[in-house]
């Protein structure tokens, strides 16, 4: 009985994309997904526009209500890591935009191991495990929620002094 529904599709060139029931296509997928798309190449094009703006000193106020530095004077014997700009814009399902997000990330190439650092951590998952996830919500029929994370900065107490340049555009 099903057989005699499927083959009529299969036989029909012009029908060659038909969907299996429970599934959809990755242009829907793609549409009802935050994608990110666009974002500034860099600092100066942002500071021009004032949405980024806004999100800029959004991270800048959330690191400062972390406590996540001071501001010292620049030591002549410690190694400065550099930091630089990253920026996503997320949008909704409609494709209007949802949120400008500007994060401050530090230029981990400049290190070197065992005088800069000696540990790493990985704060972020790693897609296998967002699969497993989805495999077993899948399985047992559940919801699964998305949560965005306003600010990713280390929030531990480190034992080593680490130095890093203040970040283009909010230099004291």
């Amino acid at each position: 009985m099903l057989e005699d529904k499927i083959k009529p599709q299969l036989q029909d060139e012009s029908i060659n994309d038909s969907l299996i029931k429970g599934t959809r296509s990755l242009e829907d997928i793609y549409q009802r997904s935050s994608v990110v798309v666009c974002k500034p190449e860099g600092y100066e094009e942002a500071q021009q526009n004032p949405e980024w703006q806004k999100a800029m000193q959004e991270e800048i106020s959330m690191i400062e209500k972390n406590c996540t530095w001071e501001l010292v004077d620049k030591p002549s014997n410690k190694n400065i890591i550099y930091v630089k700009w990253v920026f996503r814009t997320k949008l909704n399902a409609n494709s209007t935009i949802n949120i400008h997000k500007a994060g401050l990330v530090v230029k981990g190439y400049t290190q070197i191991y065992s005088i800069d650092y000696s540990d790493t951590f990985s704060l972020v998952e790693k897609m296998d495990t967002n699969r497993l996830l989805f495999v077993v919500a899948a399985y047992k029929n559940r919801k699964v929620y998305q949560l965005d994370v306003k600010s990713a900065f280390l929030n531990g107490i480190l034992q080593e002094e680490i130095y890093i340049e203040q970040s283009t555009g909010f230099v004291i």
